[in-house]
Formats: C-alpha cells, structure tokens, sequence
C-alpha cells in the first residue's frame, strides 16, 4: 500500500493534536494500519502505547518490518487480524483510522488494493461501532475521509451516539475544492471547530503543509 502525502498530512496532524491534548493519553489503537506509517508518526511525537491491526498479511508484515527499524519498535505492536473478528478487554484513549476511502465506486481487479480502498472488508458504519464499543469514555478518535462523505459521516457519528469536534478540510491547490476531511470526534458533545489546509501553492508546498509534515521529510 502506497504512503500518500494526504495520509502524511492526516499523521502529523494528529501528533500534534494528540500532544496539545489537556489530558495524557496511554494508549491508542490504529485501525487498518497498512504499512505502520500513522503508528510511525504517531510514536515518533508522542510517548504512546500504539496497538496496529491490520488485516492484510502482506502489509502487516510490511508494518511489522518498518517498526522493527524504527527506534520506536518498543511501543508499537502490529496485530495481524480482521479488527472485526479481534476481540480485546482494553478500552483505548485513542482510536486512529486511514479507512476505506470509495463506497460503490469503481473497483480495481487486486483483491487487496480494494480492502484498503473499498468498505469489502470494512465499512464506515462498522469503524464507528467497534469504536463506540472500544474507545474510552473520555477518549477522542481521528479518521481521515473523502470530503463528499462528510454530511453522511455526520448521520453515522449521531446514530452511533459519538460527536464530532473538530474538522479540517484538505485542498490540493488553492483553485480545488477540498478532496480529504481530518476529523476529530469523541463520546462527548462540545463545540466543533473547523479550518482548511492547502497542499500546493502552484507547484510548491504551502507554509502551513510544511510547518505540519516537515519533521517526518528527509527532503522539504
């Protein structure tokens, strides 16, 4: 599975969110990790116990490679499992998913690329009821979705009981309107905050996408 800049973007957004949290958290679950890239950049920020389940055997051997490499092997444990059949006794303080992205759209003819892209092995509605039932009750959780699925999202979050908090829309260009939404959400209402970040300026990287993603770049 390919590391995309929007799934860059969505990691070093979320360290950063998690480390301005008002309260500590222990630990954290990373649903359909792939390649282990959220975990990575998760535990490179922030001092985190980070579970990683992930269906495929090719990528969950893939993450485990990548966490055994990284001076973080000790914090991260990949799970090669459907989290839909994994049972746990752990309530976690943080649920992160990259999930899958196009619902009823075209499919490629790899089995594999369509789990990580499609809902055939796990479905938007699915993610929100293992979290319901996993995630502490003051925890929060971060997805990062197509932005013409928000409104849809919005109905699943009120039928499974969670609240949304905070959202930032994703553009590529100045001139596209935004393709990906960073979401923060949680079991508690309060107030929801929203802003917007833009990859490219023409063909150069916005300030903004470089103050969030620079710590993870060999090259910026």
């Amino acid at each position: 599975m390919k590391v995309t800049t929007d799934g860059c973007l969505f990691g070093a957004w979320m360290a950063e969110e998690i480390k301005n949290l008002k309260f500590k958290i222990q630990n954290t679950l990373d649903i359909g990790c792939g390649t282990g890239l959220l975990s990575l950049m998760l535990a490179q920020k922030n001092d985190l116990a980070i579970d990683a389940v992930e269906i495929n055997n090719d990528a969950a051997a893939q993450a485990t490679e990548n966490i055994a490499a990284s001076p973080w092997q000790s914090r991260i444990t990949v799970i090669h499992s459907d989290v839909l059949q994994w049972e746990t006794n752990k309530k976690y303080d943080c649920i992160v998913s990259n999930p899958p992205f196009y619902e009823t759209e075209l499919k490629s003819g790899k089995a594999p690329r369509n789990v990580a892209h499609h809902d055939d092995g796990l479905k938007l509605s699915e993610i929100l009821l293992f979290i319901k039932k996993n995630l502490a009750e003051a925890g929060v959780f971060y997805l990062l979705l197509p932005a013409k699925r928000r409104s849809e999202f919005e109905g699943l979050l009120n039928l499974h009981g969670l609240h949304l908090h905070k959202t930032v829309a994703v553009k590529q260009t100045t001139s596209h309107t935004p393709f990906r939404l960073m979401i923060k959400a949680s079991n508690t209402k309060g107030g929801i905050t929203s802003q917007e970040i833009t990859v490219k300026n023409s063909n150069e990287y916005t300030p903004e996408f470089i103050s969030l993603v620079k710590d993870y770049y060999l090259y910026l």
